[in-house]
This record gives structure tokens, C-alpha cells and sequence, in this order.
């Protein structure tokens, strides 16, 4: 009976450690990993490291002075020889480990059994990144950081530079206009597009930038950020009046590059190689970021005049999407499909946009348009986006990279207060005035009077 009693009393606060850690696990991922699962993982690493690598095939053989001291000293037998590992440094979300590979291996070896050292170390996910010729860091993820993102404190952000996302390894996806100057944005309703979106012009407010946007569904996407905006068009007709005017825009600039370099004025803008960066600073136009939301609308027509304005307004837009890159002019383009069967001119705008983020999308043939022709192993990626995680995407480039992100969420008070408070940074670009959104003043709320008592006299 005593024994009985004792375990009792020993299996009560087990088990109450045992679902307090389960519940941590599922509720409070990060709290788990830090306090369990990082020293579970870092313990199993160290004591398995060596027999790991035999099992995935990550080894080599011994050097012959190796062969030799052992042979010599001990009576062992010779083993094959793991890749040197370097220190283990632990993160937030998981660890970080540096090898060096033998001559003879490939960081592919190590990607190709990622998922085989996923189970043998007990963690959500290990990816595979070069450092250098014959260094790689394995980072590994010790749980699911898109299920809940929290995006890191710090991150290297810049001119130019805006972290929207989280990558599925951890780390801030930078959407820099610098590197990928033009970008196509997919997806379906209520799959976390318009939240990107948000994402973007509420990082590039603070910064010294123009901002336009062509919002077809009469601006209900962007009229929320007039106040930041330089210029808002929100039907097809304004937007066959406001391409032009940044075409114009664009050949200015490309005038100005001639004049300051000493190009030949009847120089084709194609043939320049140069850019506005390397202006002075006193003389270098302030970039501009052309938000084009549901660009399917700009494809639609009704009648054969209809046809010859959209057909204006795609070759624009290609114009912009080819040239705009030196001129410092930068494209996002946004809609639920983006195929041939817009009409002409669909397939050539879409080949100048390098980026591309794809997220859940209706059917297959949506994918293939954003990522078949940059990675076509990104599609049933894409397709795989489960309709409960909303903002989940995949992101590729064309250098055929990708990888899933995961936007934060961002209410769209927030995102417009952000734009409010950076209406001062609204460039003087005189060729936009005409298409400045109006912005209503809130009225300011002032309180009711204070009503004193008055004292009691005679």
C-alpha cells in the first residue's frame, strides 16, 4: 500500500510536467523549443553525429596516415570519417552547425538526405545553405515557424528594402527592389495577397519614395493609403491617362542620364547601360513604386475601343516593366491569374516581372502561371497551400530558387495610420499632381466641456 501511495505521489507531478510540456509544444512553440527541445536535440546531435552521417551515406574513407595511426595505436576497427563539424550555435527557432566537406562531396549530398536527418535529430526541418568553397551551414529548424510568425527583431533592412515575410527556414524574406526591381504577385480570394500588399506600402512609407497605384475595383485595395500615395487611379479610364504620364516620367529620366554622361541625344533608351544611381545625389529623381492591383481588369473590354486602350495600356506597362529598372521605376504587379488568355500582351509583361510570389491559388494552371516557367518543382508547392493558413505563399525568382513564406498579420488601421504619418514624404513629382488621390481630413474630436461645480454662497 505504501509503495502504491509513493507512486502516486511521484507520478503526479510527472504527469503534470508531461502535459504542461505538451501543452507548451502545441500552444507556445517557441517556449517549448527553448526550454526542451533545444538541449533534446543539441544532446542527440552530439551523441549520434558520427553514426548519422555512416547511415546517410556522408562519409568517406580515412586518410592513409589516419589508417595507419589507428592501425598502430589501437587494435579498432578503421571507420569511415564524418565531415568536421564546427561549433553548434543555438537560435530562437532552432540551431546552426558549420561543416566542412571531404574532398570528394557536394552540398546536394547533404540536401538530398535533409530529410533523413530531420527524423535522426528529431526536429521540424533542416535546409542546406553554401558558405563558402567546401563550407555549408545546416540550420535547423526546431519547429513550425509559419504556423505563427513572429518575424525576427533584427533584421538588415534598407533603402529600398522591406521585410514582408518569413521564410520557412526562419529567416526574413527582404523584398529588395534594388536586386528584383519588377515582381507578380498571385492569388486567390482571401489567400493573404491584399496582406502582402499591405505589408509592402506600409514598409516603403517611411522612406524617401513615390508610391502610385492602379486599383481597378474602384480603389477599395489602396484608397486606405491615398494619404502616401503620389498618385491613384481607380478604373481603367485613369489608368489610360496614368501610364503615360510615367512613360514620360521614365524618358525624362533617361534624358537626364544622357545629359549627365555625355550620351548622344538620338542614343536608342535601350542601349544605355547606365542608370540613375550613378547620378549625383542632389541630382537623382526619387525612385517610384507602380502598385498595380488586379491587373486582369486592365485586360478586359467591352467594345473595340476598349480594345485599343487596353492595348495601349499593355504596351505601357511593358515599356515600364523593360526600361523602368534604370529609371528607378519599379513595378508590383497583383491579380488571382495572369495567363495568355488575358489577350495580347499577357505572356511579354509577365516575362519582364523577375519575381514572383505565388500564393493559394484555384487550380493548377494558376501556378504554372506565376512558377512553371522559373521552378517548375514549385508548382505543387503551390498548389499544396492549405485555404486555413492564409498568407502562406511560395516564392521564386528567375534564378530558379524558392521557398515557402508566411506574411504576418498587419490590420489595415495600422498599415493606413503607418501611411498617415508619412504623408510629409510625399516627393514633388509635378507630372503626378493631377492624379494625387484627395485625402479627407479626419475632424479632430475634441471633448465636452468640463462642467465645474460652483460653490455653495449665500
Amino acid at each position: 500500500m505504501s509503495d502504491l501511495s509513493t507512486l502516486l505521489e511521484v507520478g503526479g507531478p510527472v504527469a503534470a510536467l508531461g502535459g504542461g510540456a505538451a501543452y507548451a509544444r502545441a500552444k507556445h512553440p517557441a517556449a517549448y523549443w527553448s526550454t526542451v527541445g533545444l538541449p533534446a536535440s543539441t544532446i542527440r546531435l552530439l551523441s549520434s553525429y558520427s553514426s548519422v552521417m555512416e547511415a546517410c551515406g556522408l562519409t568517406v574513407a580515412p586518410s592513409r596516415l589516419r589508417v595507419l595511426a589507428v592501425k598502430t595505436m589501437t587494435q579498432r576497427e578503421v571507420r569511415p570519417v564524418p565531415p568536421r563539424r564546427g561549433l553548434i550555435r543555438p537560435t530562437t527557432t532552432g540551431l546552426r552547425l558549420r561543416l566542412r566537406l571531404a574532398p570528394g562531396q557536394e552540398p546536394a549530398d547533404f540536401a538530398a538526405s535533409a530529410e533523413r536527418l530531420r527524423h535522426a535529430w528529431g526536429v521540424h526541418a533542416v535546409y542546406v545553405t553554401t558558405v563558402k568553397p567546401g563550407v555549408i551551414e545546416l540550420r535547423l529548424v526546431g519547429y513550425d515557424v509559419l504556423r505563427r510568425v513572429r518575424m525576427p527583431r533584427k533584421i538588415a533592412d534598407g533603402f529600398l528594402k522591406v521585410p514582408v515575410a518569413l521564410r520557412e527556414d526562419a529567416t526574413p524574406f527582404i523584398r529588395d527592389y534594388r536586386t528584383i526591381p519588377h515582381q507578380l504577385t498571385l492569388g486567390a480570394t482571401l489567400s493573404g495577397k491584399s496582406m502582402y500588399l499591405r505589408h509592402l506600402i506600409a514598409g516603403l512609407a517611411p522612406q524617401p519614395v513615390a508610391l502610385v497605384g492602379v486599383d481597378c475595383k474602384r480603389g477599395v485595395e489602396l484608397a486606405p493609403f491615398a494619404s502616401r500615395l503620389s498618385a491613384l487611379a481607380t478604373d481603367p479610364e485613369q489608368a489610360a491617362e496614368l501610364l503615360p504620364v510615367l512613360v514620360k516620367e521614365m524618358e525624362d529620366r533617361y534624358d537626364l542620364i544622357k545629359a549627365r554622361q555625355g550620351i548622344a541625344g538620338d542614343t536608342p533608351d535601350e542601349e544605355i547601360t547606365s542608370d540613375v544611381w550613378g547620378l549625383p545625389e542632389r541630382e537623382r529623381p526619387v525612385p517610384v513604386v507602380l502598385f498595380v492591383d488586379e491587373v486582369a481588369e486592365l485586360f478586359m473590354v467591352a467594345t473595340k475601343k476598349d480594345e485599343e486602350r487596353r492595348d495601349e495600356m499593355v504596351t505601357q506597362l511593358i515599356r515600364l516593366a523593360q526600361l523602368g529598372r534604370a529609371a528607378s521605376i519599379y513595378l508590383e504587379v497583383c491579380g488571382q491569374r495572369f495567363g495568355a488568355e488575358l489577350g495580347k500582351g499577357a505572356t511579354m509583361l509577365r516575362a519582364q516581372l523577375t519575381g514572383r510570389v505565388c500564393h493559394r491559388v484555384n487550380d493548377e494552371a494558376s501556378a504554372k502561371m506565376a512558377l512553371g516557367d522559373i521552378a517548375p518543382e514549385a508548382v505543387y508547392a503551390a498548389c499544396s497551400i492549405a485555404p486555413e493558413r492564409p498568407g502562406l505563399a511560395v516564392a521564386g525568382d528567375t534564378s530558379g530558387g524558392w521557398s515557402r513564406i508566411r506574411t504576418p498579420y498587419l490590420s489595415l488601421a495600422d498599415a493606413a495610420e503607418t501611411c498617415r504619418e508619412s504623408a510629409h514624404l510625399v516627393p514633388d513629382l509635378p507630372a503626378l499632381k493631377p492624379f494625387r488621390p484627395h485625402v479627407t481630413v479626419r475632424p479632430v474630436e475634441t471633448a465636452a466641456p468640463v462642467v465645474l461645480p460652483h460653490p455653495v454662497t449665500d
